[in-house]
């Protein structure tokens, strides 16, 4: 990711990082043990919502905020708010960060009241819902950082609400320039390079 308004709070880095490491409260410096410490909260997340909370019922924006910043509470200042700062992946740019608030609240009424919760859907079903919302989602990139884990983690989410396992997202990390190839044609409103990827992981997650 690149192109961050450096003089917001999400824009600034830890020094002595040389610009790799986000500001963040634990003074870590270390790419790799920033990326220890992300996943040991993560796992953490998941062991706390998907086999304590269970949550069946509807999925709100609030939701996410909330998860993110279970995650990632104890590293930054910044967990569980919208973004301020403008992002880009190489030459796509995501939505501009003052739109963010607009867009969530759409995703909310579109989508997430639509597709969350997923109780009664068969594989097929199942796999245009998850595709739509991680999509929808991924586009808005509502969060500073961990958004693609914050969007894996509500398909999770929406798999456990069906009583499906989990997603094995190997497949789309072996796959990264497919796998973005499909996020972008969301842009047409054409989710089915994405079903496909879903129904992938679907398929290797038993």
């Amino acid at each position: 990711m690149s192109k961050y308004d450096i003089d917001n709070v999400q824009g600034r880095f830890q020094p002595d990082s040389n610009d790799q490491v986000l500001e963040n409260k634990l003074g870590i410096t270390d790419p790799a043990e920033r990326d220890e410490a992300e996943l040991v909260l993560l796992e953490k997340l998941y062991e706390d919502v998907l086999l304590h909370d269970s949550p069946n019922g509807q999925i709100k924006v609030a939701d996410l905020k909330k998860w993110h910043y279970r995650w990632l509470g104890n590293l930054y200042e910044w967990a569980g708010e919208e973004r301020a700062v403008n992002m880009s992946k190489g030459d796509f740019h995501f939505a501009a960060a003052a739109q963010v608030p607009q867009l969530l609240d759409k995703f909310e009424s579109e989508y997430l009241r639509r597709y969350a919760p997923c109780s009664g859907y068969d594989d097929e079903q199942l796999a245009e819902a998850v595709a739509i919302v991680h999509v929808e989602l991924i586009l808005i990139h509502p969060f500073r950082d961990g958004n693609g884990r914050i969007s894996r983690f509500l398909a999770d989410v929406m798999m456990a609400q069906a009583g499906y396992p989990a997603l094995d997202y190997s497949c789309w990390d072996q796959n990264k320039t497919d796998y973005f190839a499909a996020i972008r044609q969301g842009l047409e409103m054409n989710y089915a390079p994405m079903m496909k990827w879903v129904t992938r992981a679907m398929a290797t997650s038993d």
